[in-house]
C-alpha cells in the first residue's frame, strides 16, 4: 500500500542535475547558462573553465553532475552528450540592512537562483 513511484522528470535518453542554491542573480546566471545551450559537454565544460564569469564555476558544478548522473545512473555514453536546456530561475532572497545617515537604513537584498541542467544523448550522423 505505498505511493507510486514520481514519473522521471526527463525522457529516456536524458540526464537531469538540479543546483537551487546559487548565491548571485538569476540574471547573472542566466548569462553563463547561455553560453553553453545547445552544446556539446565538452565543449560546454571548456567553456566555463576558461570563462572569466564568476558564475561558471557553479554552473560548471552542476554540469558535471548531469554529467555522471548520465553515465552512472542511466548508463547514457558521455562522449554522444548535448546540454539539450539550461534554464536559470529565482531562489530565496536574503534581506540585509544597511545603516545610513540621520537614523535611516536601506535594506539589500542578496539574492539565490537554481540552475537546471538536462543532457541529452544523441545519435552520431
Amino acid at each position: 500500500m505505498s505511493k507510486q513511484a514520481a514519473p522521471r522528470r526527463v525522457g529516456d535518453k536524458e540526464a537531469l542535475a538540479v543546483n537551487t542554491n546559487i548565491r548571485g542573480s538569476a540574471q547573472k546566471l542566466n548569462l553563463v547558462a547561455a553560453l553553453i545551450r545547445g552544446q556539446r559537454v565538452e565543449d560546454a565544460m571548456n567553456i566555463l573553465s576558461f570563462s572569466t564569469k564568476a558564475m561558471a564555476v557553479d554552473a560548471r558544478k552542476v554540469l558535471a553532475s548531469a554529467i555522471a548522473n548520465a553515465e552512472n545512473n542511466h548508463n547514457l555514453d558521455v562522449d554522444a552528450l548535448v546540454v539539450a536546456e539550461a534554464s536559470v530561475g529565482k531562489s530565496i532572497t536574503m534581506k540585509r540592512f544597511h545603516a545610513r545617515g540621520r537614523g535611516k537604513s536601506t535594506r539589500i537584498l542578496k539574492p539565490f537562483s537554481r540552475l537546471r541542467i538536462v543532457v541529452r544523448e544523441v545519435e552520431e550522423a
